[in-house]
């Protein structure tokens, strides 16, 4: 029994209990729907059928392609502004308490309440959505780093001083390889906050992207094209969740000494 615990909590053994619990799951939706005579929870086989048929079209794509960019151009945005901002508030004291009692109250307000603010200021255009996504998916980036930046090691700093490494670049051979991984944490925080306000700006006075094909087919009681955005929406972020834990790992190697091992 100890054996199979210690083969089951490598990175292989939690990759085939991953894979064992994501069979289950799909094989109890396609019992339970196999035989739903409920228009609004059709069966599983018909949704994947669905999906394949509009989601490979030139239209589908392009849905697909054009959530894919906001959701990039968004998230990116919200990784260069957080990890900015929180090295400088990590590490400078009085800022952070210039900025805290700002940047707690502009966290305590949803994302999704600024959308007429923000359709006001950019449109129903793509910018629309890249800031709401870049707004709502900085805070956990930015007080990550700052947090990481806040406790760096002392003695490493004292020989970087020693050493005479100062200025820019102390920032980025010094500071930013120590605070990565609270980088990191961060931004895997961020990529389903991400998703969730891409569908979210895109329901509403959108033309184009998943959230607004879900909602017209809604609307329209397309109920299979509903179901099957919304399959495709959950593959998308199962996709970026393992692609991103991958490139965690593979940047985080150099600080585990037991990944240093791993292939």
């Amino acid at each position: 029994m100890n054996g199979l615990t210690a083969v089951l909590s490598t990175g292989r053994g939690r990759t085939v209990l991953g894979v064992v619990g994501a069979f289950g799951a799909l094989t109890a939706w396609l019992l339970l729907s196999a035989h739903s005579g409920n228009a609004y929870f059709p069966a599983l086989s018909e949704i994947v059928a669905e999906a394949g048929e509009y989601w490979t079209t030139p239209e589908g794509l392009a849905n697909i392609r054009a959530s894919l960019t906001t959701l990039g151009a968004g998230l990116a945005i919200a990784v260069v502004a957080g990890v900015g901002l929180g090295l400088v508030i990590g590490q400078l004291a009085l800022v952070e308490r210039m900025v805290s009692p700002t940047l707690e109250f502009a966290r305590a307000i949803p994302s999704t309440a600024l959308i007429p603010f923000a359709m006001m200021l950019f449109g129903v255009g793509p910018e629309m959505k890249i800031f709401l996504i870049a707004l709502g998916c900085v805070w956990p980036i930015l007080l990550s780093t700052a947090d990481g930046a806040r406790r760096l090691d002392t003695t490493m700093m004292a020989s970087a001083r020693a050493f005479d490494i100062s200025g820019l670049q102390r920032q980025v051979y010094v500071v930013f390889p120590a605070v990565l991984p609270r980088v990191l944490v961060g931004v895997r925080i961020a990529i389903p906050l991400s998703l969730i306000l891409m569908v979210t700006s895109e329901m509403v006075g959108a033309q184009q992207g998943l959230g607004f094909v879900i909602t017209q087919a809604q609307a329209t009681f397309q109920l299979l094209t509903m179901w099957s955005g919304i399959l495709v929406l959950g593959i998308l972020g199962f996709l970026m969740t393992a692609l991103y834990a991958l490139a965690e790992r593979r940047l985080l190697r150099w600080c585990d000494p037991r990944r240093a091992g791993t292939r």
